[in-house]
């Protein structure tokens, strides 16, 4: 069959700029004019995200990057909102048990990522294309498979991974605004009275809206480099308050209750939700081959990625115990300078990458807007789709201010699907009749773990949420 090859790409943040950046490499003027025409858009993550997968899918031979360069981008895609929220998931289910069930969803998100790697490069084999994106190996293994009844779900295969993609990063954008706020307003606050934190979140709209109305990424390189350095220096900093006075282990519950699990769970699985940056990294590799491998890239850089997350979330619970909150910023002390330094540089560095997080629903749903309208109003038509999205996360972020609970009500609906459920069907949809018993009940384990927690986060996110405006 033949397989027209998508040019669109999903679900990580740019990073082809940055990749020159590390490298010390720079594209030709023209190159950038050839790529802006071809775009016609620019304006992304731990996860990430942002599209970095078209970007790093034009990365020539002479830009491809070391393991080394691959592992931090990695560390970068991972790491953001979601670290700084494993305190309030170790809360919801407890010191021993939050983190032994870290390292299993650690262990599960990686084999995920694992499959998507290896389904993509079969697909890419079997259809003779250099790359493919998240969504076209969904939508390609859907098409390439041997039944003619799961050929025909092949485009519907395609658009429920975009509605997903878009969630999940206008989930991101929401939280970004809903952190930023509220950091803002525990550090102003102290300083000039008690003021709304919907005040501050108004105050970030209007450079937001600035910020988001860059359409080329590479005017966004610098700020996503200055926004990597300032969430490094604020996770130090958060170390240190972290490892003083820290009381006894005894003094923590083993385990909350049954109730909080679903909670955990979606905060956990948002910040796991990493995957969408694995193929356009792989693919911007001098040598992909090392990607896997018990000791490769990908094994490397996400046990890297899960000490944090548990360090973080263990440490951070044992510190503060049930205070703890949605962010471990808003735990730290009032007034102390270097509390209120890392408070700002936290969410300057959140603030900055929103614009990033944003490009990924501008760049899925953008296509599809301007098959309805005259290529004469494309570029209007974008910029009202940037304002409407903006608008979109900020009156969402207003209407919930509850951090923790939006993060795990994000990580339920759309991580969950993307992070767990989706990579189980690629691979069943893929092996096709060569799918063995063994592999096929692992997937379904697999999905079956991802919808019992999108089922039971999703319903106990939102019920929270309720209750929180009747109370």
């Amino acid at each position: 069959m033949e397989s027209k090859r998508i040019s669109k790409s999903y679900g990580a943040i740019s990073t082809d700029n940055l990749i020159q950046d590390i490298n010390g490499e720079g594209e030709s003027s023209q190159k950038d004019e050839e790529r802006s025409l071809i775009r016609q858009k620019s304006d992304g993550d731990t996860g990430l995200e942002d599209s970095e997968a078209q970007q790093l899918q034009n990365v020539g031979k002479d830009h491809k990057i070391s393991n080394t360069d691959t592992i931090i981008h990695m560390l970068k895609g991972n790491i953001g909102t979601g670290i700084l929220a494993m305190p309030d998931a170790i809360k919801n289910s407890g010191l021993v048990v939050g983190n032994l069930g870290l390292v299993l969803m650690a262990t599960i998100c990686v084999h995920c990522m694992h499959i998507l790697v290896n389904s993509s490069q079969e697909l890419c084999r079997r259809t003779n294309v250099p790359f493919l994106t998240y969504s076209d190996v969904m939508s390609t293994c859907f098409a390439t498979s041997n039944s003619h009844r799961i050929r025909k779900f092949s485009n519907i295969a395609r658009i429920t991974i975009d509605v997903f993609l878009c969630i999940t990063q206008l989930g991101f954008c929401c939280v970004y605004f809903v952190f930023v706020s509220q950091n803002l307003q525990q550090v102003l606050n102290h300083y000039f009275g008690e003021v709304d934190y919907r005040v501050y979140m108004a105050i970030t709209l209007l450079p937001m809206l600035f910020l988001v109305s860059i359409r080329n990424l590479k005017y966004l390189s610098p700020v996503s480099m200055l926004a990597n350095l300032l969430q490094f220096v604020g996770l130090g900093i958060i170390f240190y308050y972290l490892l003083q006075d820290i009381p006894l282990v005894s003094e923590r519950k083993v385990f909350a209750t049954w109730g909080q699990l679903p909670l955990y769970f979606g905060t956990a699985i948002y910040a796991f939700e990493g995957i969408g940056i694995v193929l356009p990294l792989e693919n911007s590799m001098k040598n992909p081959g090392d990607m896997k491998g018990w000791n490769g890239v990908l094994n490397t850089s996400m046990t890297i990625v899960s000490c944090l997350y548990i360090a973080v979330g263990f440490f951070g619970y044992l510190k503060y115990g049930e205070a703890v909150t949605g962010s471990i910023t808003l735990n730290l002390p009032v007034g102390e300078i270097l509390a209120t330094v890392v408070k700002l540089v936290m969410s300057l560095a959140i603030f900055f990458s929103y614009a990033l997080q944003f490009y990924v629903p501008v760049d899925i749903i953008n296509p599809y807007l301007q098959t309805w309208i005259s290529e004469h109003n494309h570029l209007k038509a974008e910029y009202l789709l940037r304002l409407f999205l903006v608008l979109l996360t900020f009156g969402l972020a207003a209407a919930i201010p509850k951090l923790d609970l939006f993060i795990s009500l994000v990580g339920s609906v759309s991580s969950s699907t993307l992070a767990l459920m989706a990579p189980a069907i690629i691979e069943i949809v893929t092996k096709g009749d060569d799918c063995s018993r063994w592999m096929m009940a692992k997937n379904i384990l697999i999905f079956s773990f991802g919808f019992l927690g999108f089922i039971t986060g999703s319903y106990v996110s939102v019920k929270n949420i309720i209750d929180s405006f009747v109370n």
